[in-house]
């Protein structure tokens, strides 16, 4: 690709500025004039209207955090905590709007030919808040961090095939896999893997919450709030880290979130309730946005023990819920039907050719009998921190399944501490999951054997094996068979239910102003702090 091309790439997905593209340009001896008129007929009048501004104080409440919640990379269990993470530190490599990668505190990269070996540069101008410059050990320890037998990381099963991470000089790393990965760099523009600085012993200082990213973390409450700074150092300033200060709200009911965009104590909220977004776009001074997101609904079975070990009991409750009636109630046609797996049309690698499951009471029964049952009482434990109206779509659930003879028990949770003393613990919840940039990903995190993050503690021999092979195929022909079979035997055999998959919608003051949204998170990437202004 040409520097004018990769130019021209970087200024329609966002990369990059209208400012930057021109001085880009003129530095390839395009004149000013030429570059001006160049990005207005790339990115047209009215974005270049929305040009970055610096200042002011920006206030979002986000449905998510506890008082459990931590700093430590290897446990971020909820939306806000990615946020935080995105704030103050950056990742190797960042997913643009479009689903492309673009650089970040790695400048370039490299594979071998058979994708086992890859080489990162970093960039040489970044520091940490206290002064100190990244280095390569910076990085070694980062991803060590979630590396070793005795780690308790939910990313953990996506660093298992790094089998050796070096520095060659203080700017660059090299890693080594047990195989190929196509997918590599992908992962490490993930949230969950914050670069922090090393100790002197090799180990990662989380603990400080000093980062090399557009803000300083100046207080941190879990579950209630926290506060930043601009850091006036930051690499990337010229076109990121616009506001003077930030704060993150955690305010997990939706009417209060909502009503507190409404009465202006905030600027920005996450989670509209689809029921209600139409009515608050209508509000003076407000702007609700919405994308559509690989973000899914779940209701997640631990198949680890009774009745839920046994898939003809999974495959009851599978065909005894009633997705469109779900879809219709809860999103207001704001998403589409899932089909018990997590990849939706919005992925590479999906595939159209597999059957949509229907609500069938009468095959319900058939696998309750298959399992030796006549009829199932089972409880299912929700609460608002999982999704918006989880306890409601937890009820309709109940009321579809009772015609299939199975009596389900909707179990009011805590929204406080939802994810430390549910998810994983109790037989069945709700749940919700953000998005991968590629299949492999989320496949990786919440369904491979032993996988920190696998909720159901699922474990299928035939998975596993597609998933270590699909890795590392570079064909995409044979990649995109493999794939297939994987969604079939998730939806078939897996112990996730998968209702809808559900349009990222969030609402802004319209004194907000951002770029070309990304959907690989909710709201923008959970990057908003980095990206947004004050117009």
């Amino acid at each position: 690709m040409s520097e004018h091309s990769r130019l021209t790439q970087m200024l329609l997905t966002g990369a990059i500025n209208r400012r930057n593209f021109i001085r880009g340009m003129s530095a390839l001896g395009v004149t000013s004039a030429m570059a001006t008129t160049m990005a207005t007929s790339l990115i047209g009048s009215s974005a270049l209207a929305a040009m970055p501004k610096k200042g002011g104080h920006m206030r979002m409440a986000m449905g998510h955090g506890g008082t459990p919640d931590v700093l430590d990379p290897a446990l971020i269990l909820n939306g806000a905590l990615t946020a935080m993470h995105f704030a103050i530190t950056n990742m190797l490599t960042e997913i643009n709007p479009d689903g492309t990668l673009r650089a970040k505190l790695a400048e370039e990269w490299s594979a071998s030919a058979d994708a086992s070996t890859w080489t990162f540069k970093l960039r040489k101008d970044v520091t940490f808040h206290n002064g100190k410059d990244l280095t390569a050990d910076d990085v070694i320890a980062s991803i060590n961090h979630h590396r070793g037998e005795d780690s308790k990381s939910g990313a953990k099963t996506l660093v298992n095939p790094i089998t050796d991470i070096k520095a060659d000089g203080k700017h660059t790393v090299v890693f080594s896999l047990e195989a190929g990965d196509a997918d590599f760099p992908f992962k490490m523009g993930e949230f969950n893997f914050p670069i922090y600085q090393a100790n002197d012993d090799g180990s990662l200082d989380w603990q400080s919450g000093i980062g090399c990213g557009a803000y300083v973390l100046k207080e941190f409450e879990p579950g209630v709030r926290a506060a930043f700074e601009r850091n006036p150092n930051f690499y990337m300033l010229d076109e990121r880290g616009n506001f003077d200060s930030c704060e993150l709200l955690t305010i997990v009911d939706t009417t209060t979130r909502q009503n507190a965009l409404l009465s202006g104590d905030v600027d920005a909220i996450d989670r509209v309730d689809p029921k209600t977004a139409n009515l608050l776009a209508k509000r003076s001074g407000i702007v609700v946005e919405e994308e559509p997101s690989k973000l899914h609904y779940t209701f997640e079975a631990l198949t680890n023990m009774a009745p839920f070990n046994d898939v003809n009991v999974r495959l009851a409750v599978k065909y005894a819920l009633n997705r469109e009636a779900m879809l219709d109630t809860m999103l207001q046609g704001h998403g589409i039907v899932g089909n018990d797996n997590p990849i939706s049309p919005a992925y590479t690698f999906y595939d159209p050719d597999l059957e949509q499951r229907t609500y069938d009471p009468d095959k319900a029964k058939f696998h309750l009998k298959k399992a030796g049952l006549s009829s199932l009482e089972v409880g299912l434990s929700a609460a608002d921190a999982a999704f918006s109206g989880a306890v409601d779509a937890a009820v309709l659930y109940k009321e579809s399944a009772r015609p299939a003879g199975i009596n389900i028990d909707v179990v009011r949770e805590s929204k406080d501490g939802y994810w430390s003393n549910v998810w994983q613990h109790k037989p069945w919840c709700a749940s919700y999951w953000f998005g991968t940039p590629m299949p492999d990903g989320i496949f990786t995190i919440g369904y491979a054997g032993g996988a920190g993050w696998n909720a159901t503690f699922w474990d299928n021999t035939r998975f596993n094996d597609l998933l270590l092979m699909a890795r590392g195929e570079l064909n995409n022909s044979r990649r995109a068979e493999m794939y297939a079979e994987m969604q079939r035997i998730v939806r078939d055999d897996a112990g996730t239910i998968v209702p809808m998959f559900a349009n990222d919608i969030f609402a802004t003051s319209d004194k907000i102003g951002h770029g070309k949204l990304a959907n690989n998170n909710e709201v923008d990437g959970r990057m908003f702090f980095e990206r947004w202004w004050f117009k």
